[in-house]
């Protein structure tokens, strides 16, 4: 396994916590993997905020809406006990929440087309048909199948994919004009985009000077200058701008009634509503359209997750010589397990987050740093309103980082081979343009399949490589096939 080697006296305790967890194993401390954890929470914290926002935005069949305290509550339970059962089960660095892109789906795709309670038991269904192919190997064989190059090509799409998710939550990119992509706000003209600088400026110094806990102290110096600007400048209306989250403005809390409130978790076991015979409930939607949104919702999921585990776990050092995961079946299970809860619990899917890539940028290897997230997802369901003081502008600097690292491994594919070099581009750059880890990983398939078969070198092709590029062929065409079939 290529992790760092390192000393277990100087590593670890070698008592039955290091051993379980191959603390000294991986070449890392029990401090280490706190530190890790914290910065892999705030990392996404943002999730406990822009879930509740996405899905309440949305109106049902019926043009009924969720409650955003409700769903702040069970956004952070879901994350919180996934991602402390995937640091027990398997091991890793892995921590999990509500999927972005995959909760819009949930909110302006499926929704309107029936109740909620309907939308959160297809949920269950999609979850318990990806755990049957975790437990049948499936899933497993696929991620086998993949060749390395691509493998590699994944990692760095994904590390793309997070440093376009953090200009442009920062505002630091965006649309102007006629132009697609540019210079958000014209440059440095607004207060939010310089703290998004400065605090960028900030970690990079941090990592290059090698500080322990870079990423979590450029965090909490960009979040400390956000409230100091918020302090002055926040009441000038526009002048001041003060920082923004999507759809949301935070402010400082003035009582305890802002800082702590209990959960309210009364979505829990929404999804019953209505009975459990899933026919008649699904009737009026018809047959052919559950299977295409249950294909939809399956196929995003299932490789979103495999892009994400392939970036970190090559980041931290974790995969074999060819590319593998150790385990695999394990975070499969798990990842599965987080659909299936989000289901339960009607928070949307919880899936294995491109964001534990911060906590491996701070030294996580093991599955102490999910635990530790989790356990700090438990506290933000009282502190939700403390939790959401940490703004885009804060945050998302480590996201640009962690981009800069996951994408120095590029070098070794080998882009002399015409199938793994356009397969390996393709990955690369439609997963940052397109906002979609499933949508690169499926042209790279498409890609390498067709330019094997233009070679003549087909029979070199795993079988499952076929079959996988198939689907993703059908699922790019799933509108005119739905329209044909509906």
């Amino acid at each position: 396994m290529n992790v760092p080697t390192t000393s277990p006296a100087t590593q670890g305790s070698g008592g039955p916590l290091d051993r379980f967890f191959h603390i000294s194993e991986r070449g890392s401390t029990l401090g280490t993997e706190i530190r890790g954890g914290l910065a892999t929470f705030f990392a996404m914290a943002y999730i406990i905020v822009l879930n509740p926002l996405i899905l309440s935005s949305a109106q049902d069949v019926n043009g009924d809406t969720l409650e955003v305290p409700q769903l702040v509550a069970v956004t952070a339970l879901v994350a919180a006990i996934s991602s402390i059962l995937m640091g027990v089960v398997s091991r890793y660095p892995f921590a999990l929440a509500a999927g972005m892109g995959l909760n819009a789906v949930v909110a302006f795709t499926i929704a309107p087309m029936m109740t909620w309670a309907d939308v959160f038991l297809l949920l269950i269904v999609e979850g318990v048909i990806l755990t049957i192919l975790v437990l049948t190997g499936f899933r497993t064989a696929v991620f086998a199948a993949i060749p390395g190059g691509l493998k590699i090509a994944i990692g760095v799409g994904v590390g793309l994919f997070l440093t376009m998710i953090g200009f442009v939550n920062a505002g630091f990119i965006g649309g102007e004009g006629g132009t697609i992509v540019s210079l958000g706000d014209n440059g440095l003209n607004t207060l939010p985009i310089l703290i998004f600088v400065v605090g960028l400026l900030v970690t990079v110094a941090l990592y290059v000077r090698k500080i322990r806990g870079a990423m979590l102290l450029g965090i909490v110096v960009a979040t400390a200058l956000a409230i100091a600007v918020q302090a002055v400048w926040g009441d000038r209306g526009e002048e001041g701008l003060g920082w923004q989250l999507p759809m949301y403005t935070p402010e400082l809390p003035t009582s305890l009634g802002d800082i702590v409130a209990l959960p309210d978790f009364s979505l829990i076991g929404l999804f019953a509503d209505g009975g459990f015979d899933i026919f008649s409930r699904w009737a009026d939607v018809g047959l052919a359209t559950v299977v295409m949104l249950l294909f939809t919702l399956m196929l995003a999921d299932f490789f979103d997750t495999m892009g994400t585990m392939v970036g970190v776990a090559h980041q931290a050092g974790l995969t074999d010589e060819n590319g593998n995961l150790p385990k695999t079946r394990e975070v499969l299970a798990i990842d599965s397990f987080g659909t299936i809860f989000g289901g339960l619990t009607s928070s949307s899917i919880a899936t294995v987050y491109a964001e534990s890539a911060a906590g491996v940028a701070e030294g996580a290897r093991t599955g102490i740093a999910p635990i530790v997230t989790g356990l700090m997802m438990v506290v933000a369901t009282f502190f939700a309103p403390l939790v959401t003081i940490v703004p885009f502008e804060a945050a998302t600097p480590v996201l640009i980082i962690v981009g800069f690292m996951m994408m120095v491994p590029v070098g070794k594919i080998d882009f002399a081979d015409p199938a793994v070099g356009l397969a390996s581009f393709f990955a690369i750059v439609i997963m940052p343009f397109t906002y979609s880890i499933a949508n690169g990983i499926g042209m790279a398939f498409i890609v390498f399949t067709f330019v094997r078969l233009v070679e003549g070198k087909g029979r070199q092709v795993h079988p499952l490589m076929w079959v996988i590029s198939l689907v993703f062929l059908v699922h790019f065409a799933e509108h005119p096939i739905y329209m044909l079939i509906g």
